[in-house]
């Protein structure tokens, strides 16, 4: 197979066009009928190239490479020189389930990651069977013709057929200049088509391209999370403290002569719990779920950090054009000028239009020539050449064979044509008053011209077009202003229409763009203000959009921007949330966090929603990580000052780090109330609200300790001491987990089954050793255990909870009030 395509490639790749076309066997009118398809694919198989993956086996053993597996593994270490096998044994297999489940979850969080990308993929319009389909570009196979437009990611190595086009090449050769392209020049994968667009011929796919591979939109790469270098801050911090505590508890250690190798294992599993065992797993596992969930929904996500970034936002930019309006524009009014008629006008501006660019505008005009039969009786036009719309020149033209002569005609913003009519400046505010009319209505208003190729053209007519604004937008603006997003339109349409379309759906405060950047020549908070002030933006070009979000930005706003063209990517790029439309063309894709899948807000609302979720998931795991960490390091810390022994082993507290970190992964799939507002990185208030929980449980646990020393005989009992201060402990790590996931009273919210069943498996695998007795744990009577789960459950569901939320109503009310 691969030899075949080998001895053929450099014929066709060298070929003229008439000798490639038949070396394929194609006709360039009809492509490839899917008989031929299939055939070309047996052959070559598909457009791409296998992806290389580490071994499974390499990244299994990384799971033992690390601060909290260097603890582990040195804890087993001496276990093996003090003789104590069982807990080698059982920390052995610790280690090993710690890594194979950090493994597993990590696995299919990629296997999510690796779905997004196949959905992500480079799509082509390809001409089948005579006629023009979107398809997979990994279904291309050599001798498919193909329409490449501004915006596109060359899928394969194209020959060009038609017209002439400019590339970026820089990502293949380094050379940041455009290269321009004519009829029978090679466009090579991987470049992206600048301006210009026309036909070309797949001549090679797969790893058989020039440049040896086929580039795929989505590079998935894992940027570190904003709350991922909050919470790394915080823990360092932790194990500072910790650290500190236990230093002076091995000194005192020393001073009153316990023994130096039987206390080490301990000290090394309390500096343990100060580390993040489960972090990355919690991360990952988390943003994984969420971006599932997202794609579920129709969200696609191309950065893990998209989420988090979209719980923060609080100004988003959208496009008028398929996300407020319908995008379905049709034509419901012509007005002829001078000698025309309505058909005139139809005719010319249909001429000056292409179907298989898929331009709402183009399909609006072929869509009304039809419907009004104005090609009935006249001569075929055959297509000489075509310029399409470009917003320096806000037109498109083509230039037509009818009758042996040659014509131009041409679409587009009525001033352009009109000065390209050669109109006087009286005419053309003639003019503008008749736009402004129309705008009033909410119509969108084009002119038509037409003349000879190489003449002055004539101005045929004003064609008024209409996107009306989609059904739902004013509630999803709505409801997006009530979960404190301020939603801006953006729209090169003139002020009038924009207007006109933003009072329906709630948005009245349009401005134009132009008046804005003249502000901006001003110094301070003024200009800053004055665009945050306003419900969204006329008249913008392409990089108008960049300018906007740098504003937003500047006056201290999170922002979100939706964009589908290649001259929007600067502006995805730039936001902290760039969210690339349904009809995006494979650049602005590229740039964009998040892509939709749909038209409209509804996808956005659910990518807010799920953000502040996960946000909301990943703030429990801190709010418990810092109050637990305080718990256990002082209470083994204070306890051993007064009593002058450990009161738990090192063992029961690896069982206690094992079953309650990996318990809190299920955290992930926690049904959690998103907040009515935006969310932030300041979270100084939660972690007072932590450490005071800390400092409560030291409190109460220390306090439960001395009832059991002075009553149940745990002074003279170490094996019974070790029972109870493990049980405590676990049963306080189980509560306190169900307290801090609301920020509200607990019962507010019903936990999901996941973290349920989790939490309910630490109870009863943890209170099962302990009732069985296994070595270092002796078995304590059933009313004793009972007594200290009840004293956990009023402890922390009572007395700590009604303490959280006043303290959070004191020091963060916006998170209360935000749940309600």
């Amino acid at each position: 197979m691969e030899t075949s395509q080998n001895q053929s490639a450099p014929n066709v790749a060298t070929a003229s066009i008439p000798d490639t076309l038949a070396a394929l066997h194609v006709n360039p009118d009809t492509g490839l009928t899917h008989a031929e398809v299939d055939t070309q694919r047996k052959k070559h198989g598909y457009n791409e190239v296998a992806e290389r993956k580490a071994h499974p086996a390499l990244e299994f053993m990384k799971k033992f490479w690390g601060i909290s597996a260097w603890m582990l593994e040195l804890i087993m270490i001496l276990s093996a020189v003090l003789g104590n096998y069982t807990d080698l044994a059982v920390v052995t297999a610790l280690l090993i389930v710690n890594a194979i489940l950090s493994f597993t979850q990590e696995q299919r969080a990629a296997g999510v990651v690796d779905a997004l990308r196949k959905r992500l993929q480079v799509n082509a319009r390809a001409l089948r069977d005579s006629n023009w389909q979107v398809i997979p570009a990994r279904e291309l196979v050599p001798g498919d013709i193909v329409r490449v437009r501004p915006g596109d990611v060359i899928p394969a190595d194209v020959r060009l057929l038609t017209d002439a086009v400019s590339v970026d090449q820089s990502a293949l050769t380094g050379e940041s200049k455009d290269a321009d392209k004519q009829p029978g020049d090679v466009l090579s994968s991987g470049s992206i088509v600048r301006r210009g667009e026309g036909n070309g011929l797949v001549i090679l796919t797969g790893a058989h391209t020039y440049f040896g591979r086929t580039t795929e939109l989505v590079q998935e790469a894992r940027p570190k999370l904003h709350i991922e270098a909050v919470v790394a801050k915080i823990v360092r911090w932790l194990f500072v403290i910790v650290g500190a505590v236990l230093g002076a508890v091995f000194v005192l250690s020393l001073v009153r002569g316990a023994p130096l190798l039987e206390m080490i294992p301990l000290l090394l599993v309390l500096m343990m719990s100060a580390v993040p065992v489960a972090l990355p797993v919690m991360f990952t596992v988390s943003m994984a779920f969420g971006s599932k969930e997202l794609a579920r929904r129709g969200v696609l996500v191309t950065r893990l950090s998209a989420a988090e970034d979209a719980a923060t936002m609080d100004v988003l930019c959208v496009d008028k054009t398929g996300t407020i309006t319908m995008n379905q524009l049709t034509v419901t009014g012509v007005t002829p000028l001078a000698q025309a008629t309505e058909a005139d006008v139809l005719v010319a501006g249909a001429l000056a239009s292409q179907e298989s660019n898929q331009d709402p505008i183009d399909l609006a005009f072929l869509a009304a020539a039809q419907a009004h039969h104005v090609f009935d009786g006249l001569a075929a036009a055959t297509p000489v050449s075509f310029a399409p719309f470009d917003a320096k020149t806000r037109r498109t033209e083509a230039v037509v064979e009818q009758n042996g002569q040659q014509l131009r005609v041409m679409k587009g913003a009525v001033r352009t044509v009109a000065e390209a009519c050669g109109l006087q400046p009286a005419e053309i505010e003639m003019l503008d008053a008749r736009v402004s009319a129309s705008a009033a209505k909410g119509y969108r208003t084009l002119a038509v011209a037409r003349g000879p190729a190489n003449g002055t053209p004539v101005l045929l007519g004003l064609v008024a077009l209409y996107d009306p604004p989609r059904p739902d937008a004013k509630q999803l603006i709505a409801t997006l202003h009530d979960l404190g997003v301020q939603v801006k339109m953006l729209t090169g349409d003139a002020l009038p229409v924009a207007l006109e379309i933003g009072r329906g759906v709630g948005l009245p405060e349009i401005q134009r763009v132009a008046d804005l950047k003249a502000a901006s020549g001003q110094k301070g908070a003024e200009t800053a203000d004055l665009f945050a002030g306003a419900d969204g933006f006329a008249e913008v070009f392409p990089e108008d959009k960049y300018t906007v979000v740098k504003h937003l930005q500047a006056a201290g706003h999170v922002t979100g921007m939706t964009g589908d063209g290649v001259n929007d990517a600067p502006a995805l790029r730039q936001a902290e949330v760039g969210i690339g439309v349904s009809t995006a063309t494979d650049v602005a894709k590229g740039a964009a966090s998040v892509v939709l899948t749909e038209a409209g807000l509804t996808n956005i609302v659910t990518l807010v929603e799920q953000g502040r979720t996960i946000y909301q998931r990943i703030l429990t795991w801190v709010i418990n990580k810092i109050s637990r960490t305080i718990l256990k390091a002082a209470f083994v810390a204070i306890a051993f000052v007064v009593t002058g022994k450990f009161v738990v082993s090192a063992f029961s507290m690896l069982l206690l780090v094992f079953l309650t970190d990996f318990a809190k992964v299920a955290l992930a799939t926690d049904n959690v109330k998103p907040s009515k507002n935006p969310e932030t990185w300041n979270i100084g208030g939660f972690i007072i609200v932590s450490i005071v929980l800390g400092i409560a449980m030291v409190a109460e646990t220390l306090f439960l300790l001395w009832i059991g020393w002075t009553n149940f005989g745990l002074a003279t009992n170490n094996d019974a001491l070790y029972t109870f201060s493990f049980l405590m402990l676990l049963y306080f790590a189980v509560f306190s987990v169900v307290s801090a996931r609301e920020r509200n009273w607990f019962w507010r919210t019903l936990p999901s089954k996941v973290f349920m069943l989790a939490l309910s498996a630490d109870v009863i695998v943890g209170t099962c050793l302990t009732f069985v007795g296994i070595k270092g744990l002796a078995p304590l009577p059933w009313w004793q255990m009972l007594a200290i789960f009840g004293y956990a459950l009023v402890s922390c569901l009572v007395l700590n909870d009604a303490l959280k939320v006043a303290m959070i109503r004191w020091l963060v009310p916006n998170a209360v009030s935000g749940n309600q």
